[in-house]
């Protein structure tokens, strides 16, 4: 039986009331004028209202997915913008997720739901179509499935995310000239084959690249002719290794990429999961072109080597968007470059990814949902001060809520606030930023980082006039912030009065999953153990694979420590601001500090004491 997929329209048949069914209006004569005069009175033009179409929103409330309230609230929503998609709505409402979403979507065109994994997809299918129009068009090939009832020929198994575009799937039906079979599926199975196939396809040989090399010469240092390397840097080899750098950095996980000149060879090492991998070692006759063709990548000057140097630059790994920070230094070996890998898919988390305990993720929401006053996320460089915030800003109502922020840099854009970039060179410090966010009406402001004594006074005087103020303070733990702003020159009696809650967090690495099992407690750490009340059964390690690279961990979660600012704790910022008596009130309270958070996690099986001891020694959770 064939589907025909129909678009609301009506045949017009003729009825009794209509004109066309009586006599002509023209007819001479007194009775054929009463009789048409009759008609007109049976006759009362109306205006049709439009006809309800079914859709995901009725799907989901025929499931009970959603109540009738949350029903009618979708459609007052999508009445204000008669244009809107459906399902963002929804979204936008966070009444159903992605899964649910596509299932009634599936459940509405009549298709099959199904989770595709990159494993599943048959590799000759996918070549069916071609990778560009498979990500510009979210329909992939995944299966062949042979015809049955003694039929002829094989059917083409297709996954989309997007079941609604009937000339899609009619347009893969031709270009594969195939019988084709939808299914549905998530959009993010889609991206993940494409990333799978795509990385073979550009899978590069390091040994092929460097042997294609063989003719590539830089001349003396004195006698460099710029002209000549950035045609160098732009040769084919060149491009190529710089790409395998950038796309393999991705796939591994990696943060940042150091390209490191040495005496004889240059080292490439990633930071993956916070520790420095050296994961290549290239000829040293490449480093002048490697170094010339990220300048010029990242709209820097290839002539300038004697000073640092810092850009950006935009590429696109697979279909995913990402942003590269670069950084040059000149060393005595030559340029080193690090490039700091800014992926949106690594920072953009629900609040749930983050690792929080329930009650410490409770508090931290209540912090977020004040409407006024300070709160800070404290911790070092790499401690994930940053994903903190931005998870805490995707929480918020940007529709109905002014955020504004002042970034040094902007890292990742977010489309439902507005960003300012911090530019000291003109004059746009977060302190002047600041001042112009107070005049634009803000409910919310995020600031990258209070650095100086007018910064953290601006920002005190929007938390006492009425605004959120959230920003990020390089500290051990959460009890030593109040002393630090006290050191930055901020009055007691003021931190006391706008200061909601500080946030002190670490990363701590995750046991790999592939190689995790129990093990005996080593001989230095039964102390620590003992101490902490965790049984040896209770303790696991990775042995090491080759998924973790031999280091027995893969991925990494934050533990936290929650300071919340209460009575009690005003009345002591008063009186004593010391480092030594705020953590001492700090642990009268009750609440867990960062090595209790850790132990948790060690008892959880997700990580290891030798981590949680190697981020928090120095937080003076022990004195």
């Amino acid at each position: 039986m064939t589907r025909l997929f129909g678009f609301g329209l009506k045949e017009k048949r003729p009825g009794k009331n209509d004109v066309s069914d009586y006599p002509d209006s023209s007819a001479t004569g007194s009775e054929g004028a009463e009789e048409i005069k009759g008609l007109s009175n049976l006759y009362c033009p109306q205006e049709d209202s439009p006809a309800h179409v079914r859709d995901i929103a009725d799907v989901l409330s025929e499931t009970g997915k959603i109540t009738a309230d949350q029903l009618s609230g979708i459609r007052r929503k999508q009445a204000k913008k008669p244009t809107s998609d459906i399902a963002q709505v929804i979204k936008k409402l966070k009444l159903a997720d992605e899964t649910e979403i596509s299932m009634a979507a599936a459940s509405l065109y009549g298709f099959e739901f199904r989770r595709v994994e990159p494993k599943q997809v048959d590799k000759e299918a996918f070549g069916k179509l071609e990778l560009d129009y498979i990500k510009s068009n979210r329909i992939m090939p995944i299966a062949f499935r042979k015809e049955s009832q003694g039929l002829q020929g094989e059917t083409l198994v297709v996954a989309t995310s997007r079941p609604s575009d009937l000339f899609v799937i009619e347009d893969a039906k031709r270009q594969a000239r195939m019988n084709v079979e939808v299914v549905v599926c998530l959009d993010e199975d889609i991206s993940k084959a494409c990333d799978a196939f795509g990385e073979e396809e550009s899978d590069y040989q390091l040994d092929d690249i460097i042997s294609d090399m063989t003719d590539v010469e830089v001349v003396q240092e004195q006698k460099r002719d710029f002209e000549d390397l950035e045609k160098m840097a732009g040769q084919s080899p060149i491009i190529k290794f710089v790409n395998y750098l950038i796309s393999n950095a991705v796939r591994e996980g990696a943060s940042d990429i150091h390209i490191e000149p040495k005496d004889e060879f240059t080292k490439i090492r990633y930071r993956i999961d916070g520790v420095l991998f050296e994961t290549k070692q290239s000829p040293l006759k490449m480093h002048p072109a490697v170094v010339s063709r990220i300048k010029i990548m990242s709209n820097l000057d290839i002539s300038e080597r004697r000073l640092p140097q810092d850009g950006k630059v935009k590429v696109s790994v697979g279909d995913r968007g990402i942003d590269l920070r670069v950084s040059t230094l000149p060393t005595n070996r030559g340029e080193k470059v690090v490039i700091r890998v800014l992926d949106s898919k690594s920072i953009m988390r629900d609040m749930k990814q983050l690792g929080m305990e329930p009650d410490v993720m409770r508090a931290f929401r209540k912090q977020i949902a004040l409407p006024h006053g300070i709160l800070l996320v404290t911790g070092p460089t790499g401690s994930g001060k940053s994903t903190t915030l931005y998870s805490a800003l995707c929480q918020m109502d940007g529709d109905k809520l002014n955020i504004s922020t002042v970034e040094d840099p902007v890292e990742y854009e977010l489309d439902f606030c507005n960003q300012v970039q911090a530019n000291e060179k003109i004059g746009l410090d977060f302190a002047s930023a600041l001042r112009s966010f107070l005049r634009q009406d803000p409910d919310i402001i995020m600031i990258g980082e209070i650095r100086d004594n007018q910064t953290a006074r601006i920002a005190v005087q929007a938390a006492l006039t009425g605004h959120l103020v959230l920003s990020t303070l390089h500290t051990n733990d959460a009890a030593s912030s109040i002393t630090r702003l006290i050191n930055i020159g901020i009055d007691a009696y003021l931190i006391a009065a706008s200061l909601n809650a500080v946030l002190a967090q670490r990363l701590v690495r995750k046991i790999c999953p592939k190689c995790k099992k129990t093990y005996k407690v080593p001989k230095n750490m039964r102390e620590y153990v003992k101490e902490a009340g965790v049984k040896p059964e209770q303790l696991f390690h990775g042995r090491g694979c080759d998924y973790c690279r031999g280091t027995g961990y893969a991925g990494r979660v934050g533990i936290y420590e929650l300071l919340v600012i209460d009575d009690k704790f005003r009345d002591m910022i008063n009186k004593d601001t010391s480092v030594s008596n705020m953590r001492r009130v700090f642990r009268e309270s009750g609440q867990p500090g960062l090595f209790d958070d850790g132990i948790k996690k060690v008892k959880q099986g997700l990580t290891t004491i030798e981590e949680v001891l190697r981020v928090t020694e120095i937080c003076g959770q022990n004195e």
